[in-house]
């Protein structure tokens, strides 16, 4: 070809960019050839900017409780009308709880202690020897029953009850005949004749109209007691059979008697004189001795 047509055919056709390859730099990747961060644009993005609440360096802003509130008002005014409503029932329960359940006065025969405790358990086995059966008095008031082996308790009728229903529970499986029916049939009988019990005592005293300084929770207590006579025998029972069961038996049976005797009739004259604490005279302290009249 001739050089002029040459010349005519590559001025006529476009040239081609080159095709030489870059590298590009993959987001998150540095750039091979750079020696240190660059930050720059990272300030310049951020500069002039508010950051997020809760990000670096600002605290988290908690929402307004009116702002709580418009975000949900029902759910809020159902949960604030429930708290109210368990505040006044809590405070209803508080002052009329005494009526119903004196815990107060339920406070005075756990006052126990571990001395008191064992003292009590020889006292109801071996009342034989017992002299002094006066209940102590401070002021008006009977002492704790740590500090005086007389006043009556909750604490050992309580616990002789459970364990009376626990041993009765081994004495069935021993048996062959244990049951959850049979064991819950046991402790609603011994408390049904606790009740029957104390209803009996309650209807003399108002037949016969005797003043008495004893309470329901005394009586309660005092013929709580013989649960724990009741044990042993239970228990007797079933390391010598019946000669075992009737002979510990009997003999707790007399030793209750005993026990119970001079305290009963004590409380009750103690309540009809009048030279001791509830009538016009003078008041027994807790050493035992009267202060005079007037």
């Amino acid at each position: 070809m001739h050089p002029a047509g040459l010349a005519a055919a590559a001025a006529g056709t476009p040239r081609l960019p080159s095709k030489r390859r870059i590298p590009v730099s993959q987001p998150g990747m540095a750039d091979p050839h750079q020696l240190f961060d660059d930050t720059s644009s990272a300030q310049s993005r951020g500069y002039g900017a508010q950051r997020a609440p809760g990000g670096l360096g600002y605290p988290a802003a908690s929402p307004t409780p009116h702002a709580a509130f418009l975000a949900d008002p029902v759910s809020n005014m159902a949960m604030a009308y429930g708290s109210s409503l368990a505040a006044q029932g809590k405070e209803l329960v508080d002052k009329n709880i005494d009526r119903f359940i004196p815990i107060t006065k339920l406070k005075y025969y756990f006052a126990v202690d571990t001395m008191y405790v064992g003292r009590k358990l020889g006292l109801l086995f071996f009342p034989y020897l017992h002299q002094d059966w006066e209940v102590q008095y401070q002021q008006d008031t009977p002492v704790a029953p740590r500090f005086d082996v007389n006043a009556p308790d909750l604490y050992i009728p309580a616990m002789a009850f459970i364990t009376y229903v626990l041993v009765a529970g081994l004495a069935l499986g021993t048996q062959d005949r244990f049951s959850p029916d049979l064991l819950g049939l046991q402790a609603s009988s011994a408390l049904a004749w606790l009740t029957l019990e104390v209803l009996a005592i309650l209807l003399s005293l108002y037949l016969v109209t005797v003043n008495t300084d004893l309470t329901t929770i005394d009586l309660v207590a005092f013929l709580g007691y013989k649960y724990v006579g009741m044990i042993g025998g239970v228990l007797m029972g079933l390391l010598f059979g019946k000669i075992g069961y009737y002979l510990v038996l009997g003999w707790c049976c007399v030793a209750i008697f005993v026990f119970m005797f001079p305290l009963l009739p004590g409380a009750v004259a103690h309540a009809c004189n009048p030279s001791t604490l509830g009538g016009r005279g003078g008041r027994i302290t807790r050493s035992g001795d009267q202060d005079n009249p007037g």
